[in-house]
């Protein structure tokens, strides 16, 4: 427990209503989308930069732990206070969207500022900003940043990395840094802004993010492919992007997906479908939209697809959609316990991929529905455990998953393609990373807090 001392001075930096230790509180910031919890010893809601400082600044002197969070939506634990301390939270007052400068294309927010409510800020004004994670009606920009967020619409414009400029932060020593430039170009000195992106909050607090927007597409249509198989679907994907098309999103349901949202949700989809894939196509022109949809059609005519249905308004759009939006919580009817994790690996890899997963399934008896971003090679793969209850199987159920991990490893994937390492991979960061690697990223980590203070025993790195 934090001594009533250090709760003080927090109380005097932000005041008494910016600083919570009763059990409600504490109970209400344990946790995140991965259901494990960790009690902080306090919450503290810090109203600017400079505030920050001073609380970075005493708690590095009093070697008090800071666990910066959003709004908790991470699938990995990177926002818990797994090893207490208080959690700075940024979601109450630094919210702002603070600039949309149309000249050079960028704005500046701060870090609490939900991505949904930015997305139609800017879309007021004919801009875009593309980085769309499942979680973007809540999760706040700085938590993007931490975990480097991808989303559907990745394939074609990219993660969020891409659209960083400019990070401001607070180091733990209490320093305030400026790293980057809203040119578009800057190679003076090292990219201290790339580094803090998907640091998972363990490097520095940020503080303001400048980001790079985009004129937005006049026209779209969504697509849907049928498959008779999974490999076919996966063969159509790199086939299909080598052969020039460029989709926004190209996700993926297997035929386990596809059952479930069958039987769970009533989804219109064909009982045969081996795998479906679904996207969006956009341009300035009508014309490109047109021939993007033609190569993506004739692409999987020649991959062995059965069908290619185009969305024919914005209501036939969303129900293509909902199947992919409604995948995760559909596949609940095969476990009482859900193992998931978003592997990524180059795409051509992807048919060998899914084939191999599925063995390392059945070898343990566990059945492994998988969708997810095809298009850019990141697949939610889903390891059902029957009975969570069971010592046995939630075991066997981790053994496949580490299973899986090399074999993603082996092929030039990753152990995650955008919901980080936090506390639940950390385990697995050795398959991934040799001691000279993992060495390089301590000794980073000891050059910007070297007290340990700054969510600590995250990513592996203790």
């Amino acid at each position: 427990m934090i001594e009533q001392t250090h709760i003080d001075k927090f109380i005097s930096i932000v005041g008494d209503e910016n600083v919570k230790s009763d059990k409600a509180h504490l109970i209400a910031y344990c946790y995140d989308a991965t259901k494990t919890r960790f009690e902080p010893d306090a919450v503290v809601f810090p109203k600017n930069e400079e505030e920050i400082s001073k609380i970075l600044k005493y708690c590095n002197e009093h070697r008090i732990i800071i666990v910066p969070r959003g709004a908790g939506s991470g699938f990995t634990g990177g926002s818990l206070p797994a090893s207490g301390g208080i959690i700075l939270s940024l979601e109450r007052h630094m919210n702002q969207l603070l600039e949309i400068d149309m000249q050079n294309m960028v704005a500046r927010v701060q870090p609490g500022l939900v991505n949904m409510t930015f997305q139609k800020a800017v879309e007021e004004v004919g801009l875009f900003y593309p980085p769309d994670p499942a979680s973007e009606e809540y999760s706040t920009l700085g938590g993007n940043v931490s975990e480097n967020a991808g989303g559907m619409r990745a394939a074609k414009y990219g993660i969020t990395k891409d659209y960083v400029m400019a990070l401001r932060a607070v180091l733990p020593n209490g320093d305030i840094i400026q790293a980057g430039k809203k040119t578009i170009k800057d190679v003076a000195g090292y990219n201290i802004a790339g580094i803090l992106t998907a640091s998972e909050g363990t490097l520095a607090v940020i503080t303001e993010i400048t980001l790079k927007l985009i004129p937005k597409p006049k026209f779209k249509k969504t697509y849907m492919g049928i498959f008779p198989d999974v490999t076919s679907a996966m063969n159509a994907v790199f086939k299909s992007l080598a052969s020039g098309a460029n989709p926004v999103a190209m996700e993926f349901l297997d035929k386990l997906v596809i059952q479930a949202l069958r039987e769970k949700l009533n989804v219109d989809l064909p009982s045969d479908a081996g795998a479906v894939l679904v996207g969006d196509v956009d341009g300035s022109l009508e014309d490109e939209v047109k021939f993007q949809l033609e190569t993506l059609e004739k692409s999987f005519s020649e991959n062995g697809g059965k069908s290619f249905v185009i969305a024919q308004d914005d209501d036939h759009a969303k129900e293509l959609w909902f199947a992919r939006r409604n995948a995760s919580p559909a596949v609940t009817i095969f476990g009482t316990k859900k193992l998931n994790e978003d592997i990524s690996v180059p795409r051509s890899m992807l048919p060998v991929a899914l084939e191999e997963i599925y063995k390392i399934g059945d070898k343990y008896g566990m059945q492994v529905p998988c969708f997810g971003h095809a298009g850019d090679g990141n697949i939610h793969v889903n390891v059902m455990v029957k009975d969570k209850n069971d010592p046995k199987q939630m075991e066997d159920g981790h053994k496949a998953i580490e299973e899986i991990f090399q074999l993603v490893v082996d092929m030039g994937g990753t152990l995650s393609g955008e919901h980080g390492i936090g506390t639940s991979k950390a385990p697995y960061m050795d398959i991934a990373f040799n001691d000279a690697e993992m060495n390089l990223f301590k000794n980073i980590k000891k050059a910007f807090d070297p007290n340990n203070i700054l969510n600590p025993f995250k990513m592996g790195l203790d």
